[in-house]
């Protein structure tokens, strides 16, 4: 049965990321011209474009993609619970998609900075379209990072900040904050 719920876990996180990349590249205003935007538009559309025509944008929110993301954590976390034996009432469930999706969003941008950083290592000519969107995605991140930390002659160190404070970030969410909302829940 472990199995199983490794399979639900790992197979739901990636159908959520694709939900939140859309959305988070979305507000980081991507050129979604570019290939991966595209496949990840392509992915998600099936769920986004029909909820889109019930639920107009509000402002540069595309409220069918925030409901498409929260749908989608929503299912990961009834599956998971059902895989586990039980389902817990509507409070613990909801503290489960936000504590949850806020683990993930982290997640996702640690993965995006080391894409980035990767990727900006191997790119020759110094345009890579794949680095362009990890470039628009960690922007907002590495930006007040950039200009807080000193320059080492040309050495940007602001992912490595980066990566450092969203591993500290999911460590006190996962180990301070869940627990204790838990136990108040609970």
């Amino acid at each position: 049965m472990r199995e199983l719920n490794y399979l639900v876990d790992s197979v739901m996180a990636l159908v959520v990321g694709a939900f939140l990349l859309r959305l988070l590249l979305q507000w980081v205003r991507t050129d979604f011209r570019n290939p991966l935007a595209q496949a990840i538009s392509r992915l998600t559309n099936p769920i986004v474009i029909p909820l889109r025509r019930a639920l107009p944008s509000i402002g540069r929110t595309d409220t069918a993609a925030v409901v498409a993301v929260l749908a989608a954590e929503m299912v990961k976390i009834l599956l998971l619970m059902l895989l586990g034996g039980g389902l817990a009432g509507i409070g613990p469930f909801l503290l489960l998609v936000a504590l949850d999706l806020t683990n993930t969003t982290l997640l996702l941008y640690q993965f995006s900075v080391f894409i980035f950083v990767l990727l900006s290592w191997v790119s020759s000519d110094g345009y890579n379209a794949t680095g362009r969107i990890f470039g628009d995605l960690t922007a907002p991140l590495l930006r007040p990072l950039r200009r807080a930390l000193p320059e080492l002659g040309g050495l940007d160190l602001s992912p490595v900040a980066a990566l450092l404070l969203l591993q500290v970030l999911r460590m006190v969410l996962n180990d301070r904050i869940a627990p204790l909302l838990t136990s108040l829940l609970g």
